[in-house]
């Protein structure tokens, strides 16, 4: 039996918009705008192609790219979703008796407070507005000014090397908040505004119900050993299992919320990502990789280029002569119900901090966007508001960010850094692995047109001579700092490492041996050594005799890591291991106490400055980081 494949599909149309799709990226890097959120000269661009290329498109081909853009929508709210760590806000669940101080330090307690405030100011903000134009649903309206863009902060506060301080913390955890609240509080209004209140509602706590079941399910049997050797395996063939189980996961829910009503797509999509998002680790998943790799190398540009595709300028006609005072008042209260509320943030972080902070939460993008087609679809909002707020997210994305870096300008050199001299490939690749461990890293390259090629690539390159100790005052070194010594030449190494321990007195030094003459100058100096062909040799003999631990992980980079976490409580200090809850995905490997290893057991007492060798997920540490530290 042969498939019956028929031909005559026009592939025109999908054709320019994925022309477009690749096109964007390619010339805002060309034009050194990679500052600009692609899906701005998306929407921008697919206006044009819908106005003078297909407009006359016939109405199958329409509904393909229609098709291709619901996935896409779909596909954006699973990312969504998928881009909260579920763990961090586990983690900051209040675990002791609350007081101020303490409720003011906990990002999540914090972002629940400024997410109810940001919906009550947009409630009064969508009532003053219905003075000045007509708006069928005030309540509708405001649900979609408290939305935010956790696909704009997260890069932002990932290019200023924020992510992982307490600042940083607090703005991501309150946009999650804001997402999941907005999403959950659209999901309910948009069943009740269509069906009214009915029996049927309990159907959407069903798949909250089933959210749970899938989350309880899938930390235990990601660690089933039988399956997670399956996984690997397959992983890695034709078959792409974990993949196609995504697929399977998304869909599964997506067809549950179509059951309850076309209203709960969102939702379902999204509640898969989150499920999907504690079984990841956040910033070394390869599977992650390649499902951004599906969503936004097809899909979710489809559906960006699709809305511009069918904005309605005209639409904007409805308001007459408030056009310009509607747009200008929508602009003040979207950018004021996230601004004041910053201000809880102001007693930790200071005055500007906190505005800054509020202004880069005023970003929207994805979700603004997808209420207001739903809500025009169920006529509460009119096409004239949908354009508005397209309109709307348009300019904060640009701006906010823009605002954001200069009421807080960052500073890569003020805090802890990894010192990198030379700009070799090698260089570059730490820092990047670096980077994906939330590190700070600056390259030291004394060649210009090396220095600027770095630069072009996104990374933090200075030019200057590290054989100069003026250079190491510009660069803000303190004790804690590592300084890596990679410049190619030996001997070059060897004289930067010399300046640094004896006339810099710094201890924290990294850099290879090459021959036996210089490693022993190096030993003397006491500067930590890399021995290359070593390293070389264990790996090789790690693919021989171990290969699937190897490639578990060095390459896979899911689930664990290790981390090196120092006793500093004074309450641990002469506990036996036995008597330490330890959580229970954490291993402990190794105790090292000055200059001495030991293999721990259960009567193994610990002491104050001992440093403990730790395997585990991110959330096993960052507990007995809690612990110990």
């Amino acid at each position: 039996m042969l498939i019956n494949i028929s031909f005559h599909f026009d592939y025109f149309p999908l054709m320019v918009v994925a022309a477009i799709a690749w096109g964007t990226p390619v010339l805002l890097s060309l034009f050194k705008l990679k500052k600009v959120p692609s899906v701005i000269v998306e929407i921008i661009l697919g206006y044009f192609i819908g106005q003078y290329l297909l407009g006359s498109i016939d109405h199958e081909s329409f509904r393909i790219l229609e098709f291709f853009a619901l996935t896409g929508f779909i596909f954006l709210m699973f990312l969504s979703g998928l881009e909260i760590d579920v763990d961090q806000i586990m983690a900051s669940l209040p675990r002791k008796r609350l007081t101020y101080v303490r409720f003011i330090k906990n990002p999540l307690l914090v972002g629940i407070v400024y997410f109810f405030l940001s919906i009550i100011l947009a409630y009064v903000g969508t009532l003053l507005l219905s003075n000045l134009i007509d708006i069928p649903h005030v309540w509708y309206f405001s649900l979609i000014m408290v939305t935010t863009s956790v696909g704009i902060v997260l890069p932002v506060l990932k290019d200023r090397g924020e992510i992982k301080n307490r600042y940083g913390q607090m703005i991501i955890i309150a946009a999650a908040v804001a997402d999941i609240f907005s999403i959950i509080l659209f999901t309910f209004t948009a069943f009740i505004i269509k069906s009214g209140f009915q029996a049927e509602l309990l159907y959407i706590l069903g798949l909250f119900i089933i959210f749970f079941v899938f989350y309880s399910l899938g930390n235990k049997v990601k660690n089933v050993p039988v399956l997670k050797k399956l996984a690997f395996q397959l992983s890695h063939a034709a078959s792409q299992i974990r993949i196609r189980g995504s697929i399977l996961l998304i869909m599964l829910f997506v067809v549950i919320a179509q059951f309850i009503g076309e209203e709960a797509v969102l939702l379902g999509a999204f509640l898969i990502g989150l499920v999907l998002s504690t079984m990841l680790h956040r910033e070394r998943s390869v599977m992650l990789l390649k499902l951004d790799g599906m969503g936004y190398g097809f899909f979710i540009p489809i559906f960006f280029i699709m809305v511009g595709i069918e904005f309605d300028p005209s639409a904007l006609m409805e308001f007459d002569q408030s056009l310009i005072w509607f747009l200008v008042f929508l602009l003040i209260t979207l950018f004021a119900v996230k601004f004041i509320p910053a201000f809880l943030w102001r007693r930790l972080f200071g005055l500007k901090k906190a505005m800054a902070g509020g202004f880069l939460m005023s970003s929207r993008l994805s979700l603004i966007i997808a209420a207001s087609a739903i809500g025009l679809e169920m006529g509460v909002i009119t096409p004239g508001i949908n354009a508005g707020f397209i309109i709307m997210a348009v300019i904060t994305c640009f701006i906010s960010p823009v605002i954001f870096n200069w009421l807080s300008p960052g500073n890569i050199l003020k805090s802890d850094k990894t010192i990198i001299i030379g700009g070799s490939s090698t260089a570059v690749l730490l820092a990047r692995r670096l980077a994906m461990h939330g590190k700070k890293s600056v390259i030291v390259e004394n060649d210009t047109v090396r220095a600027k090629e770095l630069t072009a690539k996104g990374i933090y390159c200075i030019e200057g001579d590290g054989c100069s100790a003026e250079l190491y005052k510009d660069l803000n070194m303190n004790s804690s700092d590592f300084v890596i010594v990679e410049t190619g030449s030996p001997d070059k190494n060897h004289e930067i490492c010399k300046l640094l321990r004896n006339e810099l007195l710094h201890d924290n030094i990294i850099t290879r041996s090459s021959t036996s003459d210089i490693e022993l100058k190096l030993k003397y100096l006491g500067v930590e050594t890399i021995d290359v062909i070593g390293a070389l040799a264990t790996t090789i003999e790690n693919l021989i005799l171990r290969p699937t631990t190897y490639h578990a992980l060095v390459e896979s980079f899911e689930n664990f890591s290790v981390e090196e976490i120092l006793i500093a409580n004074k309450s641990v200090d002469g506990l036996q291991l036995k008597e330490v809850p330890f959580h229970k995905d954490a291993i402990l490997m190794m105790v090292k106490r000055g200059n001495s290893f030991y293999i721990p057991h259960g009567d193994t007492y610990f002491r104050m400055g001992d440093v403990l060798h730790v395997f585990g997920t991110n959330t096993a540490l960052q507990d007995t980081r809690e612990k110990v530290g």
